[in-house]
């Protein structure tokens, strides 16, 4: 007996939206069946896990927080996508916006704040951009695989941000510690709300995703970027051209994720250090695909990873449980989500393994 999966010949409509609301139930299901492998009580732990981190108090604004980053790294990672540009070094992106902004709050922590702050904002984007153009010009220079480029280059970039907090940008008050001073008051991203540590990057996050989905509907670029993705040889014959496309996708994606870097240090983090993200580039990659990569789906699939996040503290702090069942939640989710994905294009047939001779 064989499985084999066969092209359906046709994509329901209905289940290209509802794959993701069945994936996260089916998650919800498997992680109360972990909960109760590790011994805990299923309900206490869901609620304590989803539930909890919401109801808590400013526990709304927490959110907000965590999944300001995700809704910028996920427009530009869906954006990307959408025209068949595979970059999954936001993480790399993040990192090195983080730097160059972080750099320039350093550096002029005496400039007046309307000077600085947008410039670290500026500088942030730029090293984005910058990280994201060397996957894009050796993809389109020496045909390179940008999913292996963009991933390697990530851990380089963590490397550049070690270097720079344990050397020459080292707190020589910091007792030894590998991190930088605190940035000063007029480097420091702003709270909205006192009392609070929701900040300013929620405004950029929104403001992303409203742009990304006038970019993709409402503009001759969006629709170069969608065509090329979907039917590249029509792309080819309508005189598109596909390099200019791949540089401004990953472009686009690194902006974004720089961004993201230096809004999340000037903000909840307040200087750098050597883990300056949870791993929010590599999460990012899942809020594309489960806001069916686009940036008003992002937006909400980025509320439900940055709860996992929040939900993972909680279950550390209330049931003692390890910080990787943040990572467990995620993974399962997207093992999920692309396991829907499959069947909505492909059946599975169970065929006999036996030769044609022998079944008759």
């Amino acid at each position: 007996m064989q499985l084999k999966l066969e092209p359906r010949g046709f994509q329901s409509k209905f289940w290209s939206y509802a794959s993701p609301v069945l994936a996260i139930l089916l998650t919800i299901v498997t992680m109360a069946i972990i909960f109760l492998v590790l011994g805990k009580d299923p309900g206490i732990s869901l609620y304590t896990f989803l539930i909890e981190p919401i109801v808590a108090e400013n526990g709304a604004m927490e959110l907000l927080v965590k999944a300001a980053p995700l809704i910028l790294m996920g427009v530009g990672i869906s954006l990307a996508y959408r025209a068949n540009v595979w970059d999954i070094g936001a993480e790399g992106e993040f990192t090195i916006g983080a730097l160059f902004g972080g750099g320039v709050g350093l550096a002029f922590p005496d400039l007046p704040f309307d000077l600085l702050f947008p410039a670290m904002l500026i500088s942030g984007v730029i090293g984005g951009m910058l990280w994201a153009l060397i996957v894009a010009l050796l993809r389109t220079r020496f045909n390179a695989n940008e999913i292996l480029t963009s991933l390697m280059l990530t851990y380089i970039a963590q490397l550049i941000l070690i270097y720079m907090v344990t050397g020459p940008w080292r707190d020589p008050q910091g007792f030894g510690f590998p991190q930088t001073a605190m940035f000063s008051a007029n480097a420091t991203n702003p709270t909205i709300i006192e009392g609070t540590r929701l900040h300013l990057g929620i405004f950029f996050a929104l403001a992303a995703a409203a742009a990304g989905w006038l970019l993709l509907t409402r503009s001759l670029l969006g629709f170069q970027l969608r065509v090329q993705g979907f039917a590249p040889r029509a792309a080819r014959f309508a005189g598109f051209r596909e390099t200019r496309l791949v540089w401004t996708a990953l472009a686009l994606t690194g902006g974004l994720a720089g961004l993201a870097g230096t809004l999340e240090v000037s903000g909840p983090i307040g200087q750098l250090t050597p883990q300056i993200s949870p791993g929010y580039g590599y999460t990012a990659i899942i809020v594309a695909f489960l806001g069916r990569l686009h940036p008003l789906g992002v937006v909400f699939a980025a509320l439900l990873l940055g709860l996992s996040y929040l939900g993972g503290e909680a279950a550390q702090i209330e049931l003692a449980l390890p910080s990787a069942v943040t990572g467990i939640f995620q993974g399962v989710l997207l093992f999920y989500l692309l396991g829907c994905d499959t069947l909505i294009l492909y059946r599975l047939r169970i065929r006999s393994s036996r030769p044609a001779a022998a079944r008759a």
